[in-house]
């Protein structure tokens, strides 16, 4: 989806320094960057932390966001790294559950971090992006589409299940197999170690 003209001109606005304007971007981005981080880190208090790790990256490297996709879209992907990034720390967090049977309305999105990464942080970071998307590439069409749009776009559930012309219910049932096959996946590249034994 398009960012609309309001949304753009607030993000003009805070690409020139307008601190209002990128207060409002994110007021309307908050509730889904903190469901993302919590889906990932399964801890209030460190998606919490993640979350505003990542607004400090986004107020950082917002004059270079190109405005291709919508706000909250950039945003998530910065939160998700930074979740990313707490799992590799070894912070205790569960595993990115990716197959949690909670509501889909209440699942939780993703985020990046304010302090600049190590060399040996961005090579770590890299790593793990890099085998999320070729473990994500290896799924099955069938599996792939939904997972792609609900958990990467960020699109509504009914949207997703309008696109693939199926019910919402089957569109669920299929989210929860994508993210059950992923998790898997991600779990055999990994070993026991799990996300830090890509470092």
């Amino acid at each position: 989806m398009a960012p609309s003209d309001d949304e753009r001109q607030l993000v003009e606005r805070a690409k020139a320094g307008d601190q209002e304007a990128f207060a409002e971007l994110v007021r309307r981005s908050a509730q889904s960057s903190r469901r993302l981080a919590l889906s990932v880190l399964k801890n209030q208090d460190a998606a919490e932390d993640a979350v505003q790790d990542a607004l400090s990256q986004a107020w950082e490297h917002v004059p270079r966001f190109l405005g291709e996709s919508k706000f909250s879209t950039w945003l998530s992907r910065i939160v998700f790294n930074q979740c990313l990034m707490y799992l590799r720390r070894g912070r205790r967090v569960s595993f990115i559950a990716l197959d949690d049977s909670a509501s889909e309305d209440n699942r939780p999105y993703l985020q990046l971090q304010a302090d600049s990464p190590t060399p040996e942080q961005g090579l770590g970071q890299k790593e793990m992006v890099a085998a999320v998307r070729k473990e994500v590439g290896r799924l099955p069409k069938l599996l792939r589409e939904p997972l792609i749009m609900r958990d990467l776009q960020q699109l509504p559930l009914e949207t997703v299940a309008s696109r693939l012309q199926i019910s919402v219910a089957a569109t669920k049932s299929r989210l929860l197999r994508a993210r059950s096959e992923l998790r898997a996946r991600l779990e055999r590249h990994c070993g026991r170690a799990g996300m830090a034994s890509l470092a």
